[in-house]
């Protein structure tokens, strides 16, 4: 009975907070089916707007974590590869896809000829070389893992360029199709060092114009981009709305022409626009509560001892885990239109078929009052969760504290706005937050990072060499099945140290106005915007 009334109350709260926030009536399935793709024609000239739920962190390859920061290069910076509405990899920067040696160890790929940054540079090989290694070595860098196999990068040729590996890496093409994979100028990164943020030159339709921080960043077409002719915008600005219901009737009123990663809640009302049109896919990645169980002297550094029931207990945070049902928080949070989840392999994965997916645990308050019982501390065990200031993770941060407070705990909710959330949990201060991944093809790209001791986005400070010796073994296992069986693994060791509780599987919801065409969005999430424009 306890339970049900939790629930209950839990459904009350959400239900209170999103009225007036858009039709309800609708079921999930009149979402439809994923809409990945506008091929209708469009004219030349225009401006789209693109309103972001956050703003984008830094614009540098290298150092960014943020997936509306990806969405910005997506405008701006090609990749050596990139993925289709498919899933599949294909060339992008590279002239075709790599060749592997035998035993996996030397990669070799051509470039394609005659590209030029947005600043006039070349693009060859020395420039492709340049990159990879300040993504490998540059201090703080956010692709330090990805890369970390990496033992030399040269220019065999002036568009030829050899990899040579530590140990064979199957993961290595999916990570040169995201940022690792991304070339900057030669030119501007010696002219401009670690201020490239603010002067990026990359490859792409656009070329950066500026940036007003919280406010826009300003994209303009460039002419030395090798396919310019298929690009119809003048410009594109990226504004940070964090909030749904502005981004909505900002898109109703025409300021704004594309609202990216739109709330269950906006969609739903979205719906019944005439003048709005709905693209979605499924998502690579995850969405949970990050846990700092050793993050002492912040990211990358080595992981210590935190004196706190949270991080000291293994079983509160199983009994934290226990007092949250997921389906729940899916039904009334996410109005059913998402998926639970409690690992962070997506069923989109490249090798997904092959990973057996794990049940998740479901909610068990009195296993958990037994768990903190057993761990002999002082209830209500008190945590501060981060959350940032959506109305939608205010919500999901309202749920876990009914939830969770039932079986023991006290949540206090700290809402943060997102660049200083990073900025906070990079660094170790806090005890828990709203933590969440864009998604990767490869599964590596969901965990390595993320749960390797000292990984470059390991803000958690979790250090198991369990892990570590799996992550390894994926990286070099080509076996499909072999591999699978690794991951399913490392899935149970991810969820039995819960440095991350996962807990949701987000779609890729992504409204515009109907005299916008030619617009992409796949299922790593971004907006690609390379041949879209106006119908009229």
């Amino acid at each position: 009975m306890r339970r049900k009334a939790v629930a209950l109350a839990a459904v009350a709260l959400v239900m209170s907070l999103t009225a007036g926030c858009g039709s309800l009536q609708s079921s999930a399935t009149e979402v439809g089916g994923e809409r990945m793709t506008d091929d209708r024609p469009v004219r030349d000239g225009g401006t789209l707007t693109v309103a972001l739920n956050a703003d984008p962190d830094k614009l540098d390859p290298t150092l960014a974590q943020t997936l509306v920061g990806r969405t910005v290069f997506a405008g701006m910076c090609e990749k050596l590869y990139d993925i289709d509405e498919h899933g599949t990899v294909i060339p992008q920067l590279a002239a075709g896809l790599p060749k592997t040696s035998k035993d996996g160890r030397t990669v070799t790929f051509g470039l394609r000829k005659g590209l030029k940054f947005s600043d006039g540079t070349r693009l060859d090989a020395n420039a492709a070389v340049t990159s990879l290694l300040r993504h490998r070595d540059l201090a703080g860098s956010a692709r330090a893992t990805e890369l970390a196999p990496l033992a030399r990068a040269e220019a065999t040729g002036t568009y030829t360029v050899k990899l040579t590996l530590k140990q064979a890496y199957v993961p290595l093409t999916a990570v040169l199709a995201d940022r690792s994979g991304m070339v900057m100028s030669p030119t501007a990164l010696k002219k401009y060092g670690k201020n490239f943020t603010n002067h990026p030159s990359c490859v792409g339709p656009f070329k950066y114009v500026e940036r007003v921080g919280g406010d826009r960043i300003v994209l303009a077409k460039d002419p030395n981009y090798y396919a310019a002719d298929r690009v119809h915008l003048d410009k594109v600005i990226y504004k940070p709305i964090p909030d749904g219901n502005v981004r909505l009737a900002n898109l109703r009123s025409g300021d704004i022409q594309v609202g990216d990663q739109m709330t269950p809640v906006d969609v739903r009302s979205a719906l019944t626009e005439p003048g709005l049109q709905l693209f979605n896919s499924p998502s690579l990645g995850y969405q949970g509560i990050g846990l700092n169980v050793g993050n002492v002297k912040g990211l990358g550094e080595k992981p210590g001892r935190i004196d706190t029931p949270l991080a000291r207990e293994p079983k509160v945070r199983e009994a934290f885990e226990l007092a949250i049902d997921r389906e729940l928080i899916n039904k009334v949070v996410f109005q059913g239109m998402y998926e639970p989840a409690c690992g962070p392999v997506s069923p989109e994965s490249a090798i997904a078929p092959g990973v057996k997916a794990s049940a998740c645990p479901e909610r068990d308050v009195a296993k958990a009052r037994r768990l903190l019982d057993e761990a002999g501390v002082k209830t209500p065990v008190r945590i501060e969760l981060k959350v940032s200031t959506t109305p939608e993770h205010s919500r999901l941060g309202q749920v876990l504290q009914a939830m969770t407070k039932e079986a023991g705990f006290a949540v206090t909710l700290r809402p943060t706005e997102y660049a200083t959330m990073l900025e906070e949990t990079d660094s170790g201060d806090y005890d828990a937050f709203t933590s969440g991944w864009s998604g990767r093809l490869d599964p590596d790209g969901n965990i390595a990072s993320f749960l390797q001791t000292r990984g470059a986005m390991n803000a958690y400070g979790l250090s198991d060499p369990a892990i570590d010796r799996l992550v390894e073994r994926g990286r070099a296992e080509a076996d499909p099945d072999e591999r699978a069986r690794i991951y399913e693994e490392l899935t149970e060791l991810a969820t039995e140290r819960r440095g991350l509780v996962y807990l949701y599987r987000q779609k890729n919801y992504v409204v515009t106005r109907k005299d916008v065409a030619g617009v992409r969005v796949y299922g790593d999430g971004l907006v690609r915007v390379t041949t879209a424009g106006y119908t009229r």
